[in-house]
């Protein structure tokens, strides 16, 4: 019990939480504007990036049940627009700081029990230590991500969301 109210257990958690967060809002901020031929994700070459204000149903294209937020405009709108890449991002800097904050407990606990000097927060973000903990996870998100987006050109997996159908060819997309 002591150990899952310990700043080693909690800057465990936020590695690997601050990873996943990355992970999606990389994949939301990229779905944007990269196009993988034949990639379930991707729209057509061509018809990439944002669409009018028709098409999202937006502001006087708005429907009468459409969120207040979509019929106005201005940076309220923008905010709305962004929302979902905007709180992923949030949650990966949140979690980040505070895997920064335990990560800097242990490491100053460890410096103690060997009867060395301990850090100030800001210069332990400077340590290899931080950026270990740190690009280590990131790696192994980025590289799961850069798997599933080749993966998907290529294989099926019948009735899965992510996937074309079985039939078809590797240049079609899911849509």
């Amino acid at each position: 019990m002591r150990y899952l109210v310990s700043s080693d257990f909690g800057a465990r958690i936020m590695e690997n939480w601050q990873s996943e967060f990355l992970q999606f809002a990389t994949f939301i901020f990229g779905t944007v504007w990269l196009v993988q031929r034949g990639s379930p994700e991707s729209k057509e070459p061509g018809e990439e990036g944002e669409e009018g204000d028709k098409q999202e149903r937006v502001g006087r294209f708005a429907d009468d049940d459409s969120p207040l937020w979509a019929r106005i405009g201005g940076a309220r709108r923008t905010l709305y627009e962004n929302s979902l890449a905007l709180m992923m991002f949030a949650l990966f800097v949140a979690t980040w700081f505070a895997q920064s904050v335990t990560s800097w407990t242990v490491f100053n606990s460890d410096q103690q029990a060997h009867h060395q000097k301990g850090l100030d927060y800001l210069h332990y973000l400077g340590t290899s230590d931080f950026w270990d903990r740190s690009l280590q996870n990131w790696q192994s998100e980025f590289l799961a991500v850069a798997a599933m987006a080749v993966f998907a050109v290529y294989l099926r997996q019948r009735g899965s969301a992510e996937s074309k159908p079985v039939g078809a060819s590797h240049g079609e997309t899911g849509s």
